[in-house]
Protein backbone atom coordinates (compact mmCIF):
# COMPACT_ATOMS: atom_id res chain seq x y z
CA UNK A 1 0.00 0.00 0.00
CA UNK A 2 1.26 3.39 -0.63
CA UNK A 3 0.71 6.02 1.74
CA UNK A 4 0.54 9.48 0.47
CA UNK A 5 -0.11 13.30 1.48
CA UNK A 6 0.68 17.06 0.70
CA UNK A 7 3.36 17.43 2.79
CA UNK A 8 6.29 14.73 3.97
CA UNK A 9 8.62 15.29 6.86
CA UNK A 10 11.35 13.00 7.85
CA UNK A 11 12.11 13.03 11.07
CA UNK A 12 10.62 14.07 14.36
CA UNK A 13 12.97 16.07 16.29
CA UNK A 14 12.89 19.59 17.38
CA UNK A 15 12.20 20.99 13.72
CA UNK A 16 10.16 18.13 12.77
CA UNK A 17 7.22 18.52 15.56
CA UNK A 18 7.44 22.22 14.72
CA UNK A 19 6.86 21.94 10.77
CA UNK A 20 4.39 19.45 11.49
CA UNK A 21 2.27 21.45 13.97
CA UNK A 22 2.68 24.12 12.25
CA UNK A 23 1.53 23.28 8.19
CA UNK A 24 -1.07 21.44 9.53
CA UNK A 25 -2.73 24.19 10.98
CA UNK A 26 -4.48 24.69 7.66
CA UNK A 27 -6.83 21.89 7.65
CA UNK A 28 -6.55 21.33 3.84
CA UNK A 29 -2.83 20.50 4.43
CA UNK A 30 -1.93 17.04 5.32
CA UNK A 31 1.13 16.21 6.49
CA UNK A 32 2.85 12.57 7.23
CA UNK A 33 5.49 12.80 10.12
CA UNK A 34 7.74 9.98 10.10
CA UNK A 35 10.37 9.61 12.94
CA UNK A 36 13.02 6.70 13.85
CA UNK A 37 12.56 6.02 17.47
CA UNK A 38 9.54 5.91 19.68
CA UNK A 39 6.78 8.23 19.90
CA UNK A 40 6.67 10.55 23.06
CA UNK A 41 3.86 11.71 24.86
CA UNK A 42 3.67 13.86 28.00
CA UNK A 43 1.59 10.64 29.34
CA UNK A 44 4.67 8.08 27.91
CA UNK A 45 7.77 10.34 29.05
CA UNK A 46 9.55 8.37 31.36
CA UNK A 47 10.50 10.27 34.95
CA UNK A 48 14.08 10.13 33.55
CA UNK A 49 13.28 12.10 30.48
CA UNK A 50 10.70 14.14 32.07
CA UNK A 51 13.08 14.92 34.71
CA UNK A 52 14.41 18.88 35.20
CA UNK A 53 17.55 16.94 35.59
CA UNK A 54 18.69 15.36 32.29
CA UNK A 55 21.83 12.94 33.35
CA UNK A 56 19.46 10.17 32.33
CA UNK A 57 18.13 10.40 29.34
CA UNK A 58 20.55 11.11 26.82
CA UNK A 59 22.74 8.01 28.30
CA UNK A 60 19.34 5.47 27.81
CA UNK A 61 20.02 3.44 24.59
CA UNK A 62 16.53 3.87 24.01
CA UNK A 63 16.90 7.18 23.49
CA UNK A 64 19.71 7.39 21.19
CA UNK A 65 21.31 6.20 18.17
CA UNK A 66 23.49 3.19 19.49
CA UNK A 67 26.26 2.48 17.05
CA UNK A 68 26.60 6.40 16.39
CA UNK A 69 30.46 8.12 16.48
CA UNK A 70 32.34 10.36 15.78
CA UNK A 71 36.40 11.88 15.67
CA UNK A 72 36.32 15.17 17.40
CA UNK A 73 40.30 16.38 17.34
CA UNK A 74 43.63 15.97 15.87
CA UNK A 75 46.13 13.27 16.80
CA UNK A 76 47.80 13.66 19.88
CA UNK A 77 51.57 12.93 19.70
CA UNK A 78 51.87 9.37 18.21
CA UNK A 79 48.41 8.67 19.79
CA UNK A 80 46.15 7.32 17.35
CA UNK A 81 42.43 8.75 16.63
CA UNK A 82 39.61 6.88 18.17
CA UNK A 83 36.14 7.59 17.59
CA UNK A 84 33.60 8.05 20.37
CA UNK A 85 30.04 7.82 21.17
CA UNK A 86 28.22 10.85 20.16
CA UNK A 87 25.03 10.61 21.35
CA UNK A 88 22.07 11.93 19.19
CA UNK A 89 18.45 12.09 20.01
CA UNK A 90 16.29 8.67 18.24
CA UNK A 91 12.97 9.85 19.38
CA UNK A 92 9.53 11.60 18.66
CA UNK A 93 11.57 15.39 19.72
CA UNK A 94 14.85 14.47 19.32
CA UNK A 95 17.67 16.73 21.04
CA UNK A 96 14.45 18.75 22.77
CA UNK A 97 13.72 14.96 24.33
CA UNK A 98 17.40 14.45 25.61
CA UNK A 99 19.12 17.66 25.83
CA UNK A 100 19.78 19.55 28.35
CA UNK A 101 16.76 22.07 27.90
CA UNK A 102 19.17 25.19 27.64
CA UNK A 103 17.69 28.02 25.77
CA UNK A 104 19.52 30.53 24.88
CA UNK A 105 19.99 32.17 20.83
CA UNK A 106 23.07 33.57 20.11
CA UNK A 107 24.48 36.66 19.60
CA UNK A 108 22.42 39.23 17.05
CA UNK A 109 25.62 39.29 14.54
CA UNK A 110 25.69 35.57 14.03
CA UNK A 111 22.32 35.72 12.09
CA UNK A 112 23.68 38.82 10.13
CA UNK A 113 26.55 36.67 9.50
CA UNK A 114 24.16 34.13 7.67
CA UNK A 115 22.60 36.90 5.23
CA UNK A 116 26.33 37.77 4.45
CA UNK A 117 26.57 33.79 3.69
CA UNK A 118 23.82 34.24 1.22
CA UNK A 119 21.02 33.89 3.15
CA UNK A 120 18.97 36.46 2.63
CA UNK A 121 16.08 36.80 5.24
CA UNK A 122 17.45 35.11 8.24
CA UNK A 123 19.13 38.87 9.89
CA UNK A 124 18.65 39.14 13.35
CA UNK A 125 15.68 41.38 12.66
CA UNK A 126 13.90 38.97 10.95
CA UNK A 127 14.32 36.51 13.13
CA UNK A 128 13.66 37.61 16.42
CA UNK A 129 9.98 37.80 16.02
CA UNK A 130 10.13 33.71 15.65
CA UNK A 131 12.24 33.57 18.59
CA UNK A 132 9.80 35.50 20.16
CA UNK A 133 6.61 33.46 18.76
CA UNK A 134 7.86 30.36 19.98
CA UNK A 135 8.60 31.05 23.43
CA UNK A 136 6.39 32.16 26.67
CA UNK A 137 9.57 33.40 29.10
CA UNK A 138 8.27 32.95 32.61
CA UNK A 139 10.99 36.19 34.10
CA UNK A 140 11.13 38.68 31.44
CA UNK A 141 9.26 41.40 29.33
CA UNK A 142 9.86 43.63 26.65
CA UNK A 143 11.12 43.50 22.80
CA UNK A 144 13.54 40.42 22.84
CA UNK A 145 10.82 38.16 24.74
CA UNK A 146 7.66 36.04 23.38
CA UNK A 147 4.80 35.15 26.32
CA UNK A 148 2.71 33.00 24.03
CA UNK A 149 4.58 30.54 22.44
CA UNK A 150 4.64 27.00 23.02
CA UNK A 151 7.73 26.39 24.78
CA UNK A 152 8.34 27.01 27.87
CA UNK A 153 11.61 29.62 29.24
CA UNK A 154 12.37 30.27 32.89
CA UNK A 155 15.45 30.16 35.20
CA UNK A 156 16.34 28.45 38.37
CA UNK A 157 15.21 30.67 41.37
CA UNK A 158 17.52 31.98 44.21
CA UNK A 159 16.34 29.86 46.62
CA UNK A 160 17.23 26.26 44.34
CA UNK A 161 20.40 27.57 43.00
CA UNK A 162 23.27 25.46 43.88
CA UNK A 163 25.74 26.65 46.73
CA UNK A 164 28.66 26.07 44.34
CA UNK A 165 27.19 27.94 41.54
CA UNK A 166 26.48 30.85 43.68
CA UNK A 167 29.71 30.76 45.14
CA UNK A 168 31.53 30.56 41.93
CA UNK A 169 29.52 33.33 40.31
CA UNK A 170 30.50 35.85 43.27
CA UNK A 171 34.14 34.96 42.30
CA UNK A 172 33.84 35.52 38.68
CA UNK A 173 32.46 39.06 39.70
CA UNK A 174 35.03 39.64 41.85
CA UNK A 175 37.99 38.50 39.30
CA UNK A 176 36.31 41.30 36.56
CA UNK A 177 33.21 39.73 34.62
CA UNK A 178 29.77 41.53 35.96
CA UNK A 179 26.81 40.13 37.11
CA UNK A 180 23.67 40.40 33.91
CA UNK A 181 20.15 39.46 34.21
CA UNK A 182 18.69 38.35 31.04
CA UNK A 183 20.69 35.96 28.84
CA UNK A 184 18.22 36.40 25.56
CA UNK A 185 18.28 40.38 25.76
CA UNK A 186 21.63 42.39 24.95
CA UNK A 187 24.78 40.62 23.93
CA UNK A 188 26.81 41.24 26.30
CA UNK A 189 30.12 39.75 28.31
CA UNK A 190 29.37 38.74 32.10
CA UNK A 191 27.93 36.28 34.36
CA UNK A 192 24.05 35.29 33.73
CA UNK A 193 21.27 32.91 34.94
CA UNK A 194 20.70 30.01 32.65
CA UNK A 195 17.50 30.22 30.52
CA UNK A 196 16.38 26.80 30.67
CA UNK A 197 12.91 25.04 28.89
CA UNK A 198 11.18 23.29 31.38
CA UNK A 199 7.25 23.59 32.36
CA UNK A 200 6.18 25.74 35.38
CA UNK A 201 6.21 21.83 37.08
CA UNK A 202 9.65 21.79 36.24
CA UNK A 203 9.14 18.93 33.49
CA UNK A 204 11.12 18.28 30.52
CA UNK A 205 9.50 20.33 27.42
CA UNK A 206 10.27 18.53 24.47
CA UNK A 207 8.64 19.77 20.92
CA UNK A 208 6.78 16.75 20.31
CA UNK A 209 4.94 17.56 23.92
CA UNK A 210 5.08 21.52 23.99
CA UNK A 211 3.98 21.90 19.43
CA UNK A 212 2.21 17.88 19.37
CA UNK A 213 0.13 18.89 21.65
CA UNK A 214 -3.46 16.30 22.18
CA UNK A 215 -5.31 19.11 20.20
CA UNK A 216 -2.78 18.81 17.46
CA UNK A 217 -2.56 14.99 17.43
CA UNK A 218 -6.31 14.81 16.82
CA UNK A 219 -6.15 16.91 13.76
CA UNK A 220 -7.35 14.27 10.89
CA UNK A 221 -4.57 16.00 8.38
CA UNK A 222 -1.65 14.96 10.98
CA UNK A 223 -0.25 10.83 10.53
CA UNK A 224 2.64 10.44 12.68
CA UNK A 225 5.06 7.23 11.82
CA UNK A 226 7.07 6.26 14.80
CA UNK A 227 9.60 3.54 14.83
CA UNK A 228 10.52 3.84 11.02
CA UNK A 229 13.82 4.50 9.60
CA UNK A 230 13.42 6.09 6.33
CA UNK A 231 16.26 3.90 3.67
CA UNK A 232 15.84 6.58 0.57
CA UNK A 233 14.14 9.24 -1.06
CA UNK A 234 12.16 8.02 -4.04
CA UNK A 235 13.18 10.17 -7.44
CA UNK A 236 11.64 10.51 -10.09
CA UNK A 237 14.41 12.09 -12.72
CA UNK A 238 15.29 15.36 -10.52
CA UNK A 239 11.82 15.79 -8.47
CA UNK A 240 11.46 13.65 -5.29
CA UNK A 241 8.67 11.53 -5.09
CA UNK A 242 8.58 10.71 -1.42
CA UNK A 243 10.37 8.05 0.34
CA UNK A 244 10.88 4.37 1.41
CA UNK A 245 10.51 3.46 5.03
CA UNK A 246 10.89 0.66 7.10
CA UNK A 247 10.42 -0.67 10.71
CA UNK A 248 14.12 0.46 12.88
CA UNK A 249 13.71 -2.94 14.46
CA UNK A 250 13.18 -4.43 11.38
CA UNK A 251 10.89 -5.44 8.82
CA UNK A 252 8.56 -4.69 5.22
CA UNK A 253 9.49 -1.36 3.57
CA UNK A 254 6.76 1.60 3.09
CA UNK A 255 6.13 3.47 0.62
CA UNK A 256 4.93 6.93 0.86
CA UNK A 257 4.45 9.66 -1.46
CA UNK A 258 4.24 13.58 -1.18
CA UNK A 259 4.07 16.38 -3.08
CA UNK A 260 6.62 17.87 -0.67
CA UNK A 261 9.67 16.27 0.87
CA UNK A 262 11.29 18.27 4.07
CA UNK A 263 14.12 16.37 5.60
CA UNK A 264 14.07 17.12 9.18
CA UNK A 265 16.53 14.63 10.26
CA UNK A 266 19.20 16.48 12.06
CA UNK A 267 22.99 17.70 10.64
CA UNK A 268 24.06 14.31 10.84
CA UNK A 269 21.60 12.00 9.35
CA UNK A 270 19.57 14.58 6.94
CA UNK A 271 23.04 14.86 4.90
CA UNK A 272 23.34 10.84 4.96
CA UNK A 273 20.08 10.48 4.18
CA UNK A 274 20.66 12.76 0.65
CA UNK A 275 23.43 10.85 -0.29
CA UNK A 276 22.09 7.58 -0.34
CA UNK A 277 19.61 9.15 -2.28
CA UNK A 278 21.87 10.41 -4.75
CA UNK A 279 22.20 14.26 -3.69
CA UNK A 280 25.68 14.58 -2.72
CA UNK A 281 29.69 14.70 -3.62
CA UNK A 282 29.26 12.50 -6.74
CA UNK A 283 32.64 11.20 -5.86
CA UNK A 284 31.52 9.68 -2.75
CA UNK A 285 28.12 8.76 -4.27
CA UNK A 286 30.13 6.55 -7.17
CA UNK A 287 32.55 5.20 -4.83
CA UNK A 288 29.69 3.51 -2.67
CA UNK A 289 27.80 2.41 -6.30
CA UNK A 290 25.00 5.15 -5.77
CA UNK A 291 23.96 6.46 -9.21
CA UNK A 292 24.29 10.72 -8.95
CA UNK A 293 20.70 12.61 -9.12
CA UNK A 294 22.28 15.51 -8.29
CA UNK A 295 26.01 16.40 -7.22
CA UNK A 296 26.61 18.54 -4.36
CA UNK A 297 29.12 18.94 -2.87
CA UNK A 298 28.62 20.57 0.35
CA UNK A 299 26.44 17.77 1.48
CA UNK A 300 28.31 16.68 4.74
CA UNK A 301 30.97 19.43 4.86
CA UNK A 302 30.96 22.48 6.87
CA UNK A 303 30.15 20.71 9.69
CA UNK A 304 30.18 22.15 12.93
CA UNK A 305 30.54 21.69 16.68
CA UNK A 306 31.15 24.05 19.97
CA UNK A 307 34.60 22.58 20.96
CA UNK A 308 35.03 21.97 24.72
CA UNK A 309 37.07 21.27 27.60
CA UNK A 310 36.52 21.43 31.71
CA UNK A 311 37.80 21.52 34.73
CA UNK A 312 35.95 20.73 38.04
CA UNK A 313 36.25 20.67 41.88
CA UNK A 314 35.49 18.30 44.65
CA UNK A 315 32.61 19.46 46.69
CA UNK A 316 32.39 19.03 49.96
CA UNK A 317 28.66 18.40 51.03
CA UNK A 318 27.44 21.97 52.06
CA UNK A 319 28.21 22.91 48.48
CA UNK A 320 26.27 20.60 46.88
CA UNK A 321 22.57 20.25 44.94
CA UNK A 322 20.21 19.08 47.42
CA UNK A 323 17.56 17.88 45.21
CA UNK A 324 18.36 15.70 42.69
CA UNK A 325 15.49 16.20 40.49
CA UNK A 326 17.29 19.83 40.09
CA UNK A 327 18.24 21.07 36.67
CA UNK A 328 22.36 21.02 36.73
CA UNK A 329 23.34 23.77 34.18
CA UNK A 330 22.31 26.65 36.79
CA UNK A 331 24.38 29.85 35.56
CA UNK A 332 27.15 30.66 33.04
CA UNK A 333 30.33 32.81 31.83
CA UNK A 334 30.14 34.55 28.96
CA UNK A 335 33.33 36.37 27.69
CA UNK A 336 35.29 36.95 24.97
CA UNK A 337 39.06 35.60 24.47
CA UNK A 338 42.03 37.46 23.65
CA UNK A 339 42.20 36.60 19.79
CA UNK A 340 42.96 39.53 17.96
CA UNK A 341 39.33 40.91 16.69
CA UNK A 342 37.26 38.21 18.50
CA UNK A 343 33.90 38.07 18.33
CA UNK A 344 32.04 39.74 21.81
CA UNK A 345 30.98 36.35 23.58
CA UNK A 346 33.20 33.94 21.79
CA UNK A 347 33.56 32.35 24.71
CA UNK A 348 31.33 30.49 27.15
CA UNK A 349 31.24 28.68 30.41
CA UNK A 350 28.60 26.90 32.09
CA UNK A 351 28.56 26.39 35.94
CA UNK A 352 27.51 22.81 36.70
CA UNK A 353 26.31 22.09 39.82
CA UNK A 354 26.57 18.30 39.85
CA UNK A 355 28.86 16.38 37.28
CA UNK A 356 27.06 12.95 36.93
CA UNK A 357 23.50 11.51 37.70
CA UNK A 358 25.55 9.25 40.39
CA UNK A 359 26.90 9.33 43.32
CA UNK A 360 30.23 10.78 42.00
CA UNK A 361 28.74 13.43 39.82
CA UNK A 362 26.95 14.81 42.79
CA UNK A 363 29.93 15.38 44.68
CA UNK A 364 32.17 17.44 41.88
CA UNK A 365 31.31 20.63 40.49
CA UNK A 366 32.37 21.58 36.92
CA UNK A 367 33.20 24.08 34.68
CA UNK A 368 32.37 22.86 30.94
CA UNK A 369 34.35 25.73 28.48
CA UNK A 370 33.30 25.45 25.02
CA UNK A 371 34.18 28.11 22.00
CA UNK A 372 31.23 29.23 21.50
CA UNK A 373 32.39 30.76 18.13
CA UNK A 374 34.65 28.01 16.63
CA UNK A 375 36.34 28.55 12.75
CA UNK A 376 37.43 24.82 12.48
CA UNK A 377 35.21 22.39 10.35
CA UNK A 378 34.70 19.17 9.50
CA UNK A 379 32.76 16.92 7.20
CA UNK A 380 30.56 13.49 7.29
CA UNK A 381 30.94 11.00 4.93
CA UNK A 382 29.15 8.21 3.48
CA UNK A 383 30.28 4.90 4.67
CA UNK A 384 28.15 2.57 2.65
CA UNK A 385 24.57 2.99 0.80
CA UNK A 386 23.03 0.23 3.57
CA UNK A 387 20.56 2.91 4.93
CA UNK A 388 21.39 1.42 8.40
CA UNK A 389 24.96 1.96 8.58
CA UNK A 390 26.21 5.22 10.08
CA UNK A 391 28.12 7.59 8.13
CA UNK A 392 31.95 8.49 9.23
CA UNK A 393 31.44 11.73 11.22
CA UNK A 394 35.09 13.77 11.61
CA UNK A 395 34.51 17.24 13.77
CA UNK A 396 38.03 18.47 12.82
CA UNK A 397 37.89 20.43 16.41
CA UNK A 398 40.58 22.49 16.67
CA UNK A 399 42.28 22.24 13.39
CA UNK A 400 41.38 26.23 12.49
CA UNK A 401 45.08 27.56 14.06
CA UNK A 402 42.38 30.26 15.82
CA UNK A 403 40.96 27.82 17.80
CA UNK A 404 43.38 26.19 20.12
CA UNK A 405 44.93 29.45 21.72
CA UNK A 406 40.80 30.50 22.49
CA UNK A 407 40.40 27.06 24.07
CA UNK A 408 43.32 27.27 26.07
CA UNK A 409 42.68 30.91 27.23
CA UNK A 410 39.02 29.35 28.05
CA UNK A 411 40.93 27.05 30.49
CA UNK A 412 42.86 29.30 32.19
CA UNK A 413 39.89 31.37 32.65
CA UNK A 414 38.06 28.49 34.14
CA UNK A 415 40.64 27.21 36.27
CA UNK A 416 41.64 30.82 37.44
CA UNK A 417 37.88 30.95 38.70
CA UNK A 418 38.07 27.35 40.52
CA UNK A 419 40.90 28.21 42.25
CA UNK A 420 39.48 31.79 43.41
CA UNK A 421 36.76 29.49 44.83
CA UNK A 422 38.93 26.68 46.68
CA UNK A 423 40.94 29.22 48.42
CA UNK A 424 38.48 30.75 49.92
CA UNK A 425 37.97 27.13 51.62
CA UNK A 426 34.52 26.64 50.15
CA UNK A 427 35.55 23.86 47.59
CA UNK A 428 38.60 21.16 47.98
CA UNK A 429 41.24 20.31 45.12
CA UNK A 430 40.24 21.64 41.38
CA UNK A 431 42.01 19.24 38.47
CA UNK A 432 41.08 19.03 34.62
CA UNK A 433 38.26 16.91 33.33
CA UNK A 434 36.88 15.78 29.73
CA UNK A 435 33.88 13.38 28.78
CA UNK A 436 36.06 10.92 27.59
CA UNK A 437 34.99 7.07 27.44
CA UNK A 438 36.22 6.44 30.48
CA UNK A 439 33.68 9.03 32.02
CA UNK A 440 31.29 7.35 30.25
CA UNK A 441 32.14 4.38 31.00
CA UNK A 442 31.75 4.84 34.46
CA UNK A 443 28.38 6.60 34.27
CA UNK A 444 26.87 2.96 32.74
CA UNK A 445 24.36 1.43 34.74
CA UNK A 446 24.58 -1.88 36.17
CA UNK A 447 24.97 -3.48 39.77
CA UNK A 448 29.13 -3.58 39.40
CA UNK A 449 29.17 0.34 38.74
CA UNK A 450 26.85 1.68 41.16
CA UNK A 451 29.00 -0.63 43.98
CA UNK A 452 32.37 1.08 42.54
CA UNK A 453 30.70 4.31 41.95
CA UNK A 454 29.21 4.31 45.46
CA UNK A 455 33.07 3.53 46.71
CA UNK A 456 34.60 5.84 45.38
CA UNK A 457 32.23 8.49 46.41
CA UNK A 458 32.74 7.47 50.08
CA UNK A 459 36.45 7.27 49.66
CA UNK A 460 36.08 11.17 48.51
CA UNK A 461 34.25 12.24 51.10
CA UNK A 462 36.42 10.55 53.69
CA UNK A 463 39.58 10.99 52.07
CA UNK A 464 40.48 14.00 54.12
CA UNK A 465 44.50 15.29 53.33
CA UNK A 466 44.32 12.36 51.11
CA UNK A 467 41.69 13.68 48.74
CA UNK A 468 44.22 15.88 46.58
CA UNK A 469 46.66 12.48 45.69
CA UNK A 470 42.93 9.91 45.20
CA UNK A 471 42.04 12.52 42.73
CA UNK A 472 45.42 13.00 41.42
CA UNK A 473 45.68 8.64 40.92
CA UNK A 474 42.12 8.27 40.25
CA UNK A 475 40.61 10.72 38.12
CA UNK A 476 43.00 13.25 36.52
CA UNK A 477 45.36 9.49 36.13
CA UNK A 478 48.68 11.61 37.09
CA UNK A 479 47.37 14.94 35.06
CA UNK A 480 47.90 17.19 36.96
CA UNK A 481 46.35 20.85 36.88
CA UNK A 482 49.24 22.63 37.89
CA UNK A 483 51.17 21.64 35.33
CA UNK A 484 49.63 22.35 32.74
CA UNK A 485 48.77 25.85 33.95
CA UNK A 486 52.53 26.31 33.60
CA UNK A 487 53.45 24.17 30.61
CA UNK A 488 52.03 25.45 27.76
CA UNK A 489 52.97 22.66 25.80
CA UNK A 490 51.22 20.17 28.07
CA UNK A 491 47.69 21.60 28.37
CA UNK A 492 47.58 22.27 24.36
CA UNK A 493 48.46 18.24 24.50
CA UNK A 494 45.86 18.00 26.86
CA UNK A 495 43.34 19.88 24.91
CA UNK A 496 43.90 18.36 21.67
CA UNK A 497 43.95 15.36 23.57
CA UNK A 498 40.63 15.73 25.36
CA UNK A 499 38.24 17.95 23.24
CA UNK A 500 34.74 17.26 23.05
CA UNK A 501 31.66 18.97 21.69
CA UNK A 502 28.61 19.82 22.86
CA UNK A 503 26.12 17.88 20.88
CA UNK A 504 25.55 20.95 18.89
CA UNK A 505 26.35 19.33 15.21
CA UNK A 506 25.23 21.63 12.54
CA UNK A 507 25.95 23.12 9.05
CA UNK A 508 25.98 19.99 7.29
CA UNK A 509 23.29 20.80 4.73
CA UNK A 510 24.16 24.95 4.20
CA UNK A 511 22.27 27.41 2.77
CA UNK A 512 23.50 29.81 0.57
CA UNK A 513 23.49 31.38 -2.95
CA UNK A 514 22.98 29.20 -5.80
CA UNK A 515 26.50 29.67 -7.61
CA UNK A 516 28.26 29.16 -4.35
CA UNK A 517 29.48 25.22 -4.70
CA UNK A 518 29.47 24.42 -1.09
CA UNK A 519 25.80 25.45 -0.82
CA UNK A 520 23.03 22.44 -0.43
CA UNK A 521 19.82 24.98 -0.27
CA UNK A 522 18.68 28.27 -1.00
CA UNK A 523 17.61 31.01 2.16
CA UNK A 524 13.99 29.12 2.34
CA UNK A 525 15.91 25.69 2.44
CA UNK A 526 14.92 24.11 -1.30
CA UNK A 527 17.91 21.82 -2.33
CA UNK A 528 19.40 23.17 -5.25
CA UNK A 529 19.11 20.57 -8.35
CA UNK A 530 16.36 18.84 -6.64
CA UNK A 531 12.60 19.70 -7.39
CA UNK A 532 10.03 18.91 -4.12
CA UNK A 533 12.97 18.53 -1.68
CA UNK A 534 13.35 20.81 1.26
CA UNK A 535 15.61 20.76 4.47
CA UNK A 536 14.92 21.93 7.76
CA UNK A 537 16.82 21.12 10.86
CA UNK A 538 20.50 22.72 11.82
CA UNK A 539 22.66 21.44 9.04
CA UNK A 540 21.36 24.59 7.44
CA UNK A 541 22.94 27.04 9.73
CA UNK A 542 26.10 28.63 7.16
CA UNK A 543 27.84 29.13 10.70
CA UNK A 544 27.10 27.80 14.00
CA UNK A 545 25.48 30.53 16.32
CA UNK A 546 27.48 31.45 19.96
CA UNK A 547 24.39 29.24 21.45
CA UNK A 548 23.06 25.95 22.67
CA UNK A 549 21.84 24.87 18.96
CA UNK A 550 18.23 23.88 19.82
CA UNK A 551 16.14 27.30 20.21
CA UNK A 552 17.85 28.45 17.55
CA UNK A 553 16.31 25.19 14.98
CA UNK A 554 13.39 25.60 16.70
CA UNK A 555 13.16 29.10 15.50
CA UNK A 556 14.33 28.29 11.91
CA UNK A 557 11.15 25.54 11.70
CA UNK A 558 8.90 28.46 12.85
CA UNK A 559 9.81 30.52 10.09
CA UNK A 560 10.54 27.90 7.75
CA UNK A 561 6.72 26.77 8.31
CA UNK A 562 5.93 30.45 7.59
CA UNK A 563 7.89 30.49 4.46
CA UNK A 564 6.15 26.98 2.85
CA UNK A 565 3.02 28.63 3.81
CA UNK A 566 3.48 31.51 1.74
CA UNK A 567 4.77 29.49 -1.09
CA UNK A 568 8.76 30.29 -1.34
Amino acid sequence: MVETAQHLIIGGGSAGCVLAARLTEDPEVTVILVEAGADLTRASMAPHVRSRYPGRAYIDANNIWPDLKAYFGPAAGKNERHARHYEQGRLLGGGSAVNAMVANRGAPSDYDEWVGAGAPGWSFEEVLPYFRKLEHDADFNGPYHGKDGPLPVRRISDAKMSPYVKALSDVFETQGFPRRDDQNGEWQDGVYVGAIAVTDKGERAPTSIVYLTPEVRARRNLTIISGHLAERLLLEGNRVTGAQIAPTAGGASRTITAQQVTVSAGALHTPTLLMRSGIGPGTQLQAQGIAIVADRPGVGGNLMEHASTAVSTYLPPAMRLADLDEHHDHAILRFTSDLPNAPAGDMHAAMIARSGWHSIGQRIGTLFIWLNKPYSRGKLSLTSADPRAEPLVDFALLSDPRDLPRLRYGFRVGAAGLLGLSQTGATGPVFPTSYSARVAAVGGPGLVNTMQRGAFAAMLDAAGPARPWLIHNVVTLGLELEKLLSDQSALDDFLRASVGGVWHASGTCRMGRADDVGAVTNAAGKVYGVEGLRICDASLMPSIPRANTNVPTIMMAERIADLIKQGH
